[in-house]
């Protein structure tokens, strides 16, 4: 498989990310391998995989709570935004991170030092789970917090407890927190655990909104209904390894499916979005 590429095209700027052959062990075992891609600024992108297929493990190198078996020689395996060291609290203000485990250590911690949405967005700034008293926050930041929760449509959520929303409303707080610092890039794990399906659409919708406002998505998802219509490139993992990659209609096929999931597939489409069939043997 031929390296990425280390800038992005006609720009001269280094992608969002790069890998080159990286993999990734835990426990002995290898649960990333070699894998090589780049994935540039503003191209929105879904990760898409069956269980076990790597894509947590891939969401946890982008985040740096995992790191790549380094190469003896040569470039490292993984560079983010051309860099393959970083702080990981200033990674944290240039790529956006909403997940349901996010919300789940906010509600453990009891919103940490955080007691209402704005302060949870608020925290933000600092890459913690909660405003500690060694924090100072300024008057601009308060702004900054304040037109998030704009952008979102959650004004109306700023001076409530995290843990007195609704499961939908939380996800718009953490979509707040992770817009504040202006960051490059959304990385949304698994975003919509615990929606129902109503509440589901309507973040969807949210997040295509943001896409179209130039906020580039990576999307980590076992779930093909959450493809978004905006998201045009999707790569899917199968054991650790890249299964394929390349434009979404070329992707997600009922061909390409049925061979990731070893079962036949259907897809069906509706207002740009997916639904997928497993059909009875």
């Amino acid at each position: 498989m031929s390296e990425p590429p280390l800038t992005a095209p006609g720009t001269g700027a280094p992608p969002l990310l790069a890998l080159c052959q990286a993999s990734l062990m835990r426990g002995g075992k290898r649960v990333l391998a070699d894998l090589s891609l780049a994935i540039r600024e503003g191209e929105h992108t879904a990760i898409l995989g069956p269980n076990g297929s790597g894509k947590s493990s891939f969401m946890r190198l982008i985040t740096r709570q995992d790191y790549p078996v380094a190469h003896p020689d040569g470039p490292g395996p993984m560079q983010i935004l051309g860099q393959d060291r970083w702080d990981v609290s200033e990674l944290r203000t240039q790529l956006g991170i909403v997940s349901a485990d996010l919300h789940q250590a906010f509600i453990q911690a009891g919103g940490g030092g955080a007691r209402s949405g704005r302060e949870v967005v608020l925290s933000g700034f600092f890459a913690s789970q909660g405003i500690f008293p060694h924090q100072q926050v300024t008057a601009h930041m308060r702004e900054r917090a304040d037109h998030a929760l704009e952008l979102v449509n959650a004004t109306h959520l700023a001076a409530q407890r995290l843990e007195e929303l609704s499961t939908g409303e939380a996800r718009r707080i953490l979509i707040a927190r992770a817009l504040v610092t202006e960051p490059r890039a959304l990385l949304l794990d698994e975003p919509t655990t615990g929606l129902d399906f109503v509440a589901r659409q309507h973040f969807l919708e949210m997040l295509g909104s943001l896409a179209r406002q130039g906020r580039t998505l990576i999307l980590v998802t076992h779930h093909i209904e959450e493809i978004l219509p905006e998201i045009q490139r999707v790569i899917l993992l199968r054991e650790g390894r890249v299964f394929a990659d390349g434009p979404r209609a070329e992707v997600l096929t009922n061909q390409t499916l049925s061979a990731l999931y070893a079962a036949p597939v259907t897809l069906s489409t509706h207002h740009g979005y997916l639904a997928a069939r497993v059909d009875p043997g």
